[in-house]
């Protein structure tokens, strides 16, 4: 099934993704639309300090509120993984650490999404700078003890999908 030959076109591009349309043929004979997003990867950090975990308040335009995130970001082209992660966590936050360690990694939403995201724990984390944001980023750095995770997933305080994986991901490394 894979490599099958479609129709397709840009909908739509940006300096970081495009939108690909794509006609394939449904059960029925007809012919369907189907948007794919092409994105070059992203990461999603676990920063820790001590016990404490960095947790960010930062605003979504898409829910138009501001959620409880971790450190993420917009692997370059051509960028190393490890690179991205650390690039990310130091213009977002201010703070650098430890080297990166690998969790795991997860395709956020395969049916629309070309993106596989790499989910890194900084530890021994300190600020070392200020913050540097794109325009447009609202994130205030804050943070949560690591015994709280799970009840904060669990009662709805954490929602957003990529972060919950992380977390999962840090429970079965054993990190302490």
């Amino acid at each position: 099934m894979k490599n099958r030959k479609y129709k397709e076109r840009t909908g739509w591009e940006c300096p970081t993704w495009r939108l690909r349309v794509i006609d394939f043929p449904s059960a029925d004979g007809s012919i369907k639309e189907r948007g794919v997003i092409d994105h070059p990867g992203s990461v999603v950090i676990v920063p820790l300090m001590g016990e404490e975990v960095m947790i960010l308040n930062q605003h979504r335009i898409a829910l138009d509120t501001t959620i409880l995130e971790l450190p993420a970001g917009t692997r370059d082209l051509g960028e190393e993984w490890l690179v991205t992660a650390q690039r990310e966590l130091r213009e977002e936050t201010g703070y650098e650490g430890a080297p990166p360690v690998l969790l795991g990694a997860v395709e956020p939403n395969p049916a629309i999404l070309t993106n596989r995201c790499h989910l890194y724990l900084i530890r021994d984390c300190v600020r070392v700078a200020d913050q540097r944001l794109d325009p447009g980023e609202d994130i205030e750095v804050t943070t949560l003890p690591r015994s709280e995770i799970d009840s904060a997933v669990a009662d709805g305080r954490i929602s957003h999908a990529l972060v919950v994986c992380a977390f999962w991901w840090l429970k079965q490394s054993g990190t302490r």
